[in-house]
């Protein structure tokens, strides 16, 4: 590829410093009309996507010892302990939220604040378990008369790293046993033979028998949700990170393989690989999610293998962030927004606006090109 990725990241700091000059204080989700909203009050503080922001801060901070950067992240960290008060608002994605916040912050300052705030979240998470089906529960019920108490969701291979942080920092196995447990049941009811997965899989809660898998937010029941093949294609491959075992490595792999075989030649990812030609909806969260991980696929596969056998995933990631780069980013510094063709789900009404996790991740991959990463999960 012909994109220079330190020119890039040379661009992405110039903008985000004066994007976060501007919006100091806020928590945000999306941008309208160019402007960041602000879910930092009380009916939204407890949204799964609130960490993301902290964690950019923390990344900028990295790259560039600014102190601004710094000072906001920790903001937003403060700003989250409501949601820790909060039984109603904690759920399995307290990984999303604290690792990129609280556990940035103690990887970089060991500050006992930080540990603590990381710690209560990693024990709220393994209450999660289900013992009896071996899975994390994912939602509290709703309130619409949806039994919830037996559905776990592919995202929450990604959470699982707060839980092995959390058996490293305390030299405590109980957090990684159940990290380990719930990552062994995703491979058996998740991963489809073909390396596609599911969305979310209901169990029954007392027996722990499989009952059914759901569409979830992609086109439907067994299709191929590509942010759900991202969060798989990273979560297992941090797994084998955190643990070793060859299985989560085994489980990556065939995962991704099942998602580059599937990249369009523009470089640009549908919300599910299964969705009707038209309307051709993008979403380029799964695009900077998958780079990420597979950048750090191909280096510990390389690292540890010396072999340039495993180049496709490399060259796959170029592909996705190159077509992010050269016909999704908004680099003016005068727009909040960095990616702007985002997708939350498929039947949702409104498609293709910007999502704050899709930068996190974009910024995330091109800090891996450029040796700029702070590793948060």
């Amino acid at each position: 590829m012909g994109n220079n990725w330190e020119e890039i990241a040379k661009k992405i700091i110039a903008k985000e410093t004066k994007v976060v000059e501007r919006n100091r204080g806020k928590i945000p989700y999306t941008a309208k009309d160019h402007v960041f909203d602000d879910w930092s009050d009380r009916e939204g503080i407890c949204w799964w996507t609130n960490g993301f922001y902290g964690g950019t801060m923390w990344q900028l901070y990295n790259a560039t010892k600014n102190d601004l950067f710094k000072e906001c992240a920790e903001e937003l960290e403060n700003k989250l302990d409501a949601v820790l008060m909060d039984y109603d608002g904690m759920d399995h994605d307290s990984g999303f939220r604290w690792l990129p916040t609280a556990v940035a912050n103690y990887r970089l300052f060991k500050g006992k604040e930080s540990k603590n705030r990381a710690l209560l979240a990693a024990t709220n998470m393994a209450g999660r378990f289900n013992i009896n089906g071996n899975f994390i529960r994912a939602w509290n019920d709703w309130g619409d008369g949806r039994d919830t108490k037996g559905w776990a969701i592919i995202d929450c291979m990604m959470n699982l790293p707060l839980l092995y942080w959390a058996s490293e920092e305390l030299g405590d196995p109980r957090f990684k046993a159940i990290a380990t447990a719930h990552a062994d049941t995703a491979i058996k009811s998740f991963v489809r033979e073909d390396g596609s997965v599911c969305h979310i899989v209901g169990f029954d809660p007392t027996s722990g028998e499989r009952l059914r898998d759901y569409g979830g937010q992609g086109y439907g029941d067994g299709s191929s949700w590509t942010r759900g093949q991202s969060w798989a294609l990273y979560g297992f491959i941090l797994s084998y990170m955190h643990t070793g075992e060859k299985k989560y490595l085994e489980t990556a792999l065939k995962v991704a393989d099942r998602f580059i075989e599937r990249i369009p030649e523009s470089g640009l990812i549908p919300v599910d690989f299964d969705q009707p030609a038209e309307p051709a909806y993008i979403d380029s969260t799964a695009a900077a999610i998958a780079s990420s991980g597979l950048i750090t696929l191909y280096n510990i596969i390389c690292d540890e293998q010396h072999s340039d056998e495993y180049s496709k995933y490399f060259a796959s990631a170029e592909k996705m962030l190159s077509a992010l780069d050269e016909l999704d980013c908004d680099y003016d510094p005068e727009h909040d927004e960095m990616l702007t063709r985002c997708t939350a789900a498929y039947h949702d009404k409104e498609h293709e606006f910007p999502i704050i996790y899709g930068d996190y991740y974009y910024i995330e991959a091109i800090w891996k090109l450029t040796g700029r990463e702070l590793f948060i999960w």
